[in-house]
């Protein structure tokens, strides 16, 4: 359902995403281009009406969070990038991933390689 968000719900929940929670101020502050408080909180209210956005009271005001994990929307998001752009390809998504970065942590080296051992073993 996200892909088909229009450009600036798309980008309020992408945000709030990344943020994790966060009031119309602290998204308002995170988001490229200028939008006013209004426009944000009206942004905020539409995604809360689709059921992606919920909403709690705090000290500060309303604080907003997304309704699914982002790590759950992370993995439909990253299948549609794959499809797209890599022609389903996981191997020319991951080299391209690992040619953002100059050099790789020891962790991160650590981890790819149990990654791909607990492919190995999965037969895939």
């Amino acid at each position: 359902m996200i892909e088909t968000l229009p450009r600036r719900e798309r980008e309020v929940f992408e945000v709030l995403c990344r943020l994790e929670e966060g009031t119309t101020g602290a998204v308002r502050a995170a988001m490229t281009g200028a939008l006013s408080d209004s426009a944000v909180r009206t942004l905020l209210a539409r995604l809360e009406t689709k059921g992606l956005v919920g909403r709690r009271t705090a000290e500060d005001g309303l604080v907003y969070r997304p309704t699914q994990r982002p790590q759950a929307l992370a993995a439909g998001a990253l299948r549609r990038t794959v499809d797209t752009f890599f022609a389903g390809s996981a191997v020319s998504a991951a080299t391209a991933l690992l040619g953002l970065t100059q050099k790789l942590k020891p962790e991160e080296i650590a981890a790819l390689e149990r990654a791909i051992e607990q492919a190995r073993e999965r037969g895939s």
